[in-house]
């Protein structure tokens, strides 16, 4: 099973390449009309993510794919550790000083360490590996805890107009170029495709879309509980990636 992963990303043109760190803080950061527009429809995904914090904060989280640190803004979780290769996304951020831990990749941390949670927003379509990240998921996984994954609902016809008639705009009136190169480099996983992978690794996986349904929504959130601990571990012994 997943014999198409780990994934192989696409090429950048060179034009595009010019351009791409700059492009890439900009969105995260929401600093363009369109992106400002997104940025307050990815709200949701923060606050789901963060929905069960509720009256709770010593809950020991990872975030895979911090980025700026904006999912810091929407909870208040302790001890928390972060995944964050592109260390420029978070470099003198005053939210730093709420992480205890920050890794460049996954497979730094120990297996032994234990998690309540673990968060990734907006993560999740863009890694290559994905089956062995949420394998790895489940062994740091305390009982009772969840991975809680909130996505953009890729490879959809709501999705693909949403960032075509916003962001796909902006992008053309800019750089004239098509912003698709863009978001097939980036997006390397569709929803249903994360959503294979949770559901294999964990036996409870529940879903919330932000529209009307899987077929018709923007964002997709995920809460999985129950990790198969086994099976995981099954997977991560014969993983060749």
């Amino acid at each position: 099973m997943f014999e198409k992963f780990p994934k192989q990303r696409s090429v950048l043109p060179e034009a595009y390449q010019k351009i791409y760190a700059e492009h890439y803080r900009k969105n995260r950061d929401g600093a363009t009309a369109a992106t400002s527009v997104s940025n307050k429809m990815e709200e949701w995904l923060h606050k789901k993510a963060a929905a069960d914090l509720v009256g709770k904060s010593d809950k020991a989280t990872l975030e895979i794919g911090a980025g700026t640190l904006n999912q810091l803004q929407y909870e208040d979780a302790s001890p928390y550790d972060i995944i964050e290769p592109f260390k420029s996304l978070f470099e003198g951020n005053p939210l730093l000083s709420k992480v205890r831990n920050i890794y460049d990749d996954i497979d730094e941390i120990e297996l032994k360490q234990q998690y309540d949670r673990i968060t990734a927003i907006a993560t999740f379509e863009h890694v290559t590996d994905l089956p062995k990240v949420v394998a790895k998921s489940c062994l740091m996984m305390n009982e009772g805890g969840s991975l809680r994954i909130s996505i953009p609902n890729e490879g959809t016809i709501m999705w693909k107009l949403g960032y075509t008639l916003t962001t796909g705009i902006e992008f053309w009136l800019k750089h004239k170029l098509p912003y698709h190169v863009l978001m097939n480099h980036e997006h390397v996983n569709k929803a249903r495709e994360v959503q294979e992978v949770l559901e294999y690794f964990y036996d409870d996986c529940k879903c919330s879309v932000f529209g009307i349904s899987k077929g018709l929504a923007f964002y997709r959130f995920y809460e999985c509980k129950l990790p198969d601990r086994d099976r995981a571990a099954a997977y991560l012994k014969d993983y060749k990636g």
